[in-house]
């Protein structure tokens, strides 16, 4: 249940103001269907993320345990850092429009998850914990609860968010994370 619950609240609070957020807001106010842009998110995270968490722990096997954890450690220390760099996305209109708001979204958040902090937040929580379906599982429901209220919201509340301070608290959170990996390492 552990791996669950960290997995669930890292990735939701990593994921706001995330570029994967932002395109949300975009694919809403290009499509106005919020339910296909919801459909093509989870298909396109629980196959990004179940390749990363398969990544990770099939790397967590072929190191050290104890390598592992320090890799592990640092990996989180760093996405602290890397959390606190705002997001930009590109405004262009894209090719993939003409295939409707599904496909659309499917590709669109595939291919922008890919090297993301949340992707990479996947592989580290599936070296870290033994339970590849609840960090899958976690990490797709974290992206859904940042994501879904976005494409149901529209612009309404997009603009008061206080990016800062979330930004600030979830890079406080990966760090917690990385030190205790390191405290509990023998």
């Amino acid at each position: 249940m552990e791996a669950l619950l960290t997995s669930t609240l890292s990735v939701a609070i990593a994921e706001i103001g995330d570029k994967t957020q932002l395109l949300a807001l975009l694919l809403v106010c290009r499509f106005r269907k919020p339910w296909p842009i919801i459909a093509g998110m989870l298909a396109a995270t629980l196959l990004n993320h179940a390749a990363a968490a398969w990544i990770g722990e099939l790397v967590s096997r072929w190191l050290d345990p104890r390598l592992m954890a320090y890799l592990v450690a640092g990996a989180f220390i760093a996405m602290a850092v890397w959390i606190l760099v705002p997001d930009k996305l590109d405004d262009e209109e894209s090719s993939l429009d003409k295939y409707g708001p599904f496909l659309a979204t499917f590709v669109l958040f595939f291919i922008a998850e890919m090297g993301d902090k949340t992707q990479i937040a996947t592989v580290l929580l599936a070296a870290k914990y033994d339970s590849l379906t609840q960090v899958i599982a976690g990490t797709t429901l974290g992206m859904m609860l940042a994501n879904v209220p976005v494409v149901l919201l529209g612009k309404l509340g997009a603009d008061k968010l206080p990016l800062k301070g979330i930004r600030i608290g979830c890079a406080i959170l990966f760090a917690t994370l990385g030190i205790s990996t390191l405290i509990v390492t023998p």
